[in-house]
């Protein structure tokens, strides 16, 4: 893995670096040194339409990573999950995807794998761009960390005040709240008090050895015939 540092990077060799990336097995990271906020920002912009990569911004540092189809895999499934509950259990849930959010003031930046808007959704209506000076962060956080990244992206959503996230680290996922200014680890989600993170752990193990599809169906079964329960 090469390091850069911010004399000598150009956009194109940023870009090349990801590309090569794509071609090898795994999530591949680069993490670069020394960036500046407006070089962080001129990279956003010229990668705005390249949905293959994730950025996270730390006070000069950057990192790059182009996720593998491993990798894709468990997030697109969490995906799948949180339109089911919404269907199922009628809580309006915004999915907003791998959404850049940034804070010039803190110096941090990061894209989520995905994340969702549950308690804020109606505040994020009609919105266009996210701009965490004023707007909400998200209420849930998921990251898969198939391989550990070089850079603490808990650190970074702490900073933001997000409420929630969601860890996956292909063995289980784990359920984080914030307290004060760090994350504490907690049995059941705060947006939906009946889902665990055992559970979470499950629905993604099934995932993998009967499908998608089969797991979201078992999943949705399951919501509908319990749903009096859940919600009484």
């Amino acid at each position: 893995m090469s390091v850069m540092t911010e004399a000598v990077i150009e956009r194109p060799a940023a870009i090349d670096e990801v590309e090569e990336m794509k071609s090898q097995l795994g999530d591949q990271r680069v993490l670069l040194h020394n960036i500046s906020w407006e070089t962080y920002e001129r990279l956003l912009a010229d990668m705005e339409n390249q949905s293959y990569i994730r950025m996270t911004y730390d006070q000069g540092e950057l990192e790059i990573m182009a996720p593998s189809f491993n990798h894709e895999f468990f997030n697109r499934s969490i995906s799948d999950l949180g339109r089911v509950i919404a269907l199922e259990m009628d809580v309006a849930v915004l999915n907003a995807g791998s959404t850049t959010y940034r804070r010039k003031k803190l110096k941090r930046g990061a894209e989520p794998d995905t994340c969702f808007y549950v308690k804020n959704e109606a505040l994020m209506h009609g919105k266009t761009k996210v701009d965490l000076s004023r707007d909400p962060p998200p209420d849930i956080v998921f990251e898969v960390d198939v391989f550990s990244g070089s850079l603490d992206k808990f650190s970074i959503y702490a900073k933001f005040g997000v409420p929630e996230l969601w860890h996956y680290d292909v063995r289980q996922v784990q359920i984080f709240k914030l307290e004060g200014k760090n994350y504490i680890e907690c049995e059941h989600s705060l947006s939906f008090p009946w889902l665990t993170g055992a559970m979470l752990s499950d629905f993604l193990d099934q995932c993998r050895s009967v499908g998608q599809d089969a797991a979201i169906r078992s999943f949705r079964d399951w919501l509908r015939k319990e749903r009096p329960r859940l919600q009484a």
